[in-house]
């Protein structure tokens, strides 16, 4: 296949100078085109990674995923990938916790792992001198983690300790809630974290079981930037990967339907403030309207000040100090949720509002300077998420993990740009659904009543 370049978009952009570009390029007597290209590399044991070369820096990311996430968390064992993704750095063949720690620092090598709902993340950054080893200690961590009792029980305590703290956090519990309501009986509505139940009856055979059933090659992803060649990194993916089972054992995910409201849960809580978070269904990531979608979100409240609801509930009316919203297209299930946190006596009046706007923007669609102000802005700011090796790495793993294609860069900007007002106006009555909204709030509101689930 073609390999398409990071260049375009930056030359589109006006960034062809300047400290994102050369970063990027790499060396100067490099051409663009040599310098920017997405290679696709498969090692002699099949095992595919995407990469882009920059020999301007000593330095290498890798990011990779595996299929999964905390929607593998066996029923009463929530929190397990999560639990999991602490646990990967804490040791692994003959090197203990403390031991592999201060490998780490000797290499000037971070290797981290993280959990979502779909996948299990990881990233390493190293310097060019120190790949071999930097590589061989994650190879360690991936096929040789030792989990260890006492890390076991230290990262367990680490856990618990911040579920503590969640507890008395309205956001957060605003939020779990939500999911609650949003996924009933579905893996999304569990908490990523888990419960104190949950995770205080985690045992190392449940890690390891974990591990055996999810990190398989067949589900893995992989993304590599920086000072390497496509020779040597099939080689090094080999060697870190090959040990691997071949065959992931993963548990099939149904896809979630969450429910539309009008539905509305109140949580009691002594703070002066309320936090309350709203939202309903939306389209996945493979939607013909998806990227419209994403406009949209940026101009109902996804674009900071310049949003509508921004503009509406703060500036207008001072109802609230801070308004947004968001999507998430998870791989089963997408929905599009917003918050607002403002005094306990405006929740009422700053929901009334939101919901207001919102079936103004269902019936109406938004203006044409609104959407051309969020495809300036979208456009023109695409290129700030490639001003490091590892923000490169780790749009090229979230490419592949939404399977966007090779050539996703190359035509985002694009997509975006063709969008009509009339477009636009269509998929805003499509999505939103103002008067069936699913709300959480946590605090003590004024003249806000709970509303039970339609029957």
């Amino acid at each position: 296949m073609g390999r398409p370049r990071l260049w375009p978009v930056l030359l589109r952009l006006g960034l062809k100078h300047g400290p994102v570009a050369a970063l990027l390029l790499g060396a100067s007597a490099a051409t663009p085109s040599e310098a920017m290209d997405i290679q696709r590399v498969t090692s002699r044991g099949g095992i595919e990674a995407w990469l882009v070369e920059s020999h301007a820096n000593p330095l290498i990311a890798l990011r990779f995923a595996f299929r999964g996430g905390a929607s593998q968390d066996p029923a009463g064992k929530d929190g397990l990938a999560y639990f999991v993704s602490g646990m990967m750095d804490e040791g692994a063949g003959e090197l203990d916790s403390i031991a592999f720690q201060e490998r780490l620092q000797e290499l000037a090598t971070r290797i981290d792992f993280d959990a979502g709902r779909d996948v299990m993340l990881g990233t390493v950054q190293t310097l060019t001198a120190n790949r071999d080893a930097a590589f061989d200690l994650l190879r360690q961590a991936l096929t040789a983690p030792r989990f260890d009792a006492d890390a076991i029980e230290r990262v367990k305590a680490q856990i618990l300790a911040g579920l503590t703290f969640d507890e008395n956090d309205p956001e957060t519990v605003a939020a779990l809630a939500w999911d609650k309501l949003a996924f009933d009986g579905h893996p999304y509505g569990r908490p990523i974290k888990g419960t104190w139940d949950a995770i205080a009856s985690i045992a190392p055979t449940d890690i390891k079981d974990y591990v055996r059933r999810v990190y398989g090659r067949d589900k893995l992803l992989i993304s590599v930037v920086g000072d390497i060649d496509a020779k040597t990194l099939g080689g090094l993916l080999d060697h870190v990967f090959g040990g691997l089972p071949a065959k992931s054992s993963l548990a099939p995910v149904p896809d979630a339907k969450p429910p539309l409201g009008p539905q509305r849960e109140i949580i009691r809580m002594d703070v002066p403030q309320s936090v309350a978070q709203f939202g309903h269904r939306a389209f996945p990531r493979k939607d013909a309207d998806f990227i419209g979608t994403y406009v949209l979100n940026y101009i109902i409240g996804g674009g900071g000040f310049s949003s509508r609801l921004m503009e509406e509930v703060r500036e207008k009316r001072g109802l609230a100090y801070s308004v947004s919203s968001n999507l998430y297209p998870y791989e089963h299930g997408a929905v599009f949720v917003g918050s607002v946190a403002t005094k306990n006596e405006e929740v009422g009046r700053s929901l009334q509002v939101i919901e207001s706007e919102l079936k103004r923007l269902a019936e109406e669609g938004p203006t044409a300077e609104e959407l051309e102000s969020a495809k300036s802005y979208l456009t023109g700011a695409y290129a700030l998420r490639f001003e490091s090796s590892n923000a490169i790495a780790n749009q090229l793993l979230w490419i592949q993990i939404e399977d966007l294609g090779i050539d996703y860069i190359d035509k985002r900007n694009a997509g975006i740009e063709a969008l009509s007002l009339d477009d636009t106006k269509r998929i805003a009555g499509r999505l939103i659904e103002a008067d069936r909204l699913i709300t959480t709030i946590v605090g003590k509101p004024v003249n806000a009543e709970a509303k039970p689930a339609p029957g």
